[in-house]
């Protein structure tokens, strides 16, 4: 059985469309793959059927088009993890034996690129088979990968089907892993973390709002402060764990999501986690601590009360445990708190003898973070400045003198001036008036 070979392509052997296939088929006169022709015809309609659901459920889950089994062979390839794809993921071409294996497995991988289904639905009066060889999807959205992935795995696959020799195949496969990586960690942008029984998992997070830095209006020293410590860290400088702080719907939250979109193909990747997650830190940093990317694990509205304890656990992963914390990773927090930890008049009691014990204890996890930012509600005018630019984007047709006056009532009920708050009115603005956003 051909896929048996394999060295370093081993997921093929698991997967049970290759599975299916691989068995069947042999090579013709021209040096191309099809399915044995001594197969008896209704076990041949029986297995293309087969292909045919298989095909098209991936084609729904993917969003792929063109010719599916190409892109079905695309999808496992791309998600292989082993060491050639893990050797290429960031840098490309690499040296060593490992080229030599791949070689050999690229040879496999072109007879099941090259197999002739055209020529087996004829055979086998399967006409439907044509409609995965040039497949149109209705679906705008895949369930797996955001667009622009979504088709540069398309764009592989059909560069991949009319490779001539197992070098130029390895070639393409080097150059999209130095580019995008291979793996959970290579098409996605951000993650969390799904606690079990066997320990913490690492999940890709499929939707992730597609938002900008530029789209925060304002706050124009608190981005470049961030910007200047995101560049050094992917460039591979010295760079401190960030912590954003102040008023409630200030844009914290949306910073981390921007850095996640506008630093992907830089090679940086966002992973969230919870506050009753801390025991599994340093799980998660031994997955993530020798792959060729750049790791900011976040934490969002982090803060503790007295009685949790749980911030421990956090201390010791930052700084000051035994083992060094890896060079690919930081950590960036949002917090509506500076000190993070619940501060009391009685911890700063002049007869209590640990009384400045207690405060340094409680100061010592945000002084944690080298680098702090501020993000403070706007006075009015920078309120109005939101409001303004927001219903610019958004085409509202409001007069502006009716527009500041409605934003100015909405805030007085809805907590106050802040981007959230902006945002929100003007959202309201379009659900009252049915406007398209000038589309």
């Amino acid at each position: 059985m051909i896929l048996d070979e394999l060295i370093l392509y081993t997921s093929l052997q698991k997967d049970p469309l290759p599975e299916m296939l691989a068995p069947l088929m042999e090579t013709d006169a021209s040096g191309a793959s099809v399915l044995r022709r001594d197969l008896p015809a209704e076990s041949l309609r029986s297995k293309l059927f087969s292909l045919l659901r298989i095909l098209s459920e991936a084609a729904g889950t993917y969003g792929f088009h063109g010719n599916l089994w190409h892109c079905y062979l695309v999808n496992l390839l791309v998600n292989d993890e082993n060491s050639f794809s893990i050797s290429c993921e960031g840098r490309g071409a690499v040296e060593g034996t490992v080229n030599d294996l791949a070689l050999h497995d690229m040879g496999i991988l072109q007879c099941l690129f090259s197999l002739d289904l055209a020529e087996s639905a004829e055979r086998a009066k399967v006409p439907e088979l044509g409609l995965i060889l040039d497949y149109h999807p209705t679906q705008i959205e895949s369930h797996s990968y955001n667009s622009r992935i979504r088709e540069v795995l398309c764009d592989l696959a059909g560069a991949l089907g009319n490779v001539k020799d197992p070098g130029t195949m390895k070639a393409l496969l080097e150059d999209f892993y130095r580019r995008f990586g291979v793996g959970r960690f290579g098409l996605h942008k951000s993650f969390r973390i799904v606690s079990g029984e066997e320990g913490p998992k690492i999940v890709p997070i499929l939707n992730i709002k597609h938002v900008k830095l530029a789209d925060l209006v304002g706050y124009e020293s608190a981005k470049q402060k961030l910007t200047e410590n995101t560049d050094a860290f992917v460039e591979g400088r010295k760079a401190n764990n960030c912590l954003l702080f102040g008023d409630a719907g200030t844009g914290k939250s949306s910073c981390i999501k921007a850095i996640a979109n506008e630093y992907f193909e830089r090679g940086l990747r966002v992973i969230e986690i919870y506050k009753h997650q801390f025991r599994d830190l340093q799980a998660v940093i031994a997955a993530i601590k020798n792959r060729n990317y750049r790791f900011v694990i976040y934490m969002d509205d982090l803060s503790f009360e007295d009685f949790e304890t749980e911030y421990k656990y956090l201390k010791a992963v930052i700084e000051g445990g035994l083992e060094k914390r890896p060079e690919n990773v930081l950590i960036y927090a949002t917090s509506n708190r500076r000190h993070l930890i619940r501060e009391n008049f009685s911890d700063r009691d002049d007869d209590d003898k640990t009384g400045t014990d207690t405060v340094q204890e409680k100061l010592s996890l945000s002084f944690r973070f080298g680098v702090t930012i501020y993000f403070g509600k706007p006075d009015k005018n920078e309120y109005l400045e939101i409001v303004k630019t927001l219903a610019q984007r958004e085409h509202t047709l409001l007069p502006e003198e009716e527009l500041i006056a409605e934003a100015l009532r909405w805030e007085l009920s809805h907590g106050g001036r802040s981007g959230r708050t902006a945002q929100q009115f003007i959202d309201h603005l379009l659900s009252i008036t049915g406007e398209d956003n000038g589309q």
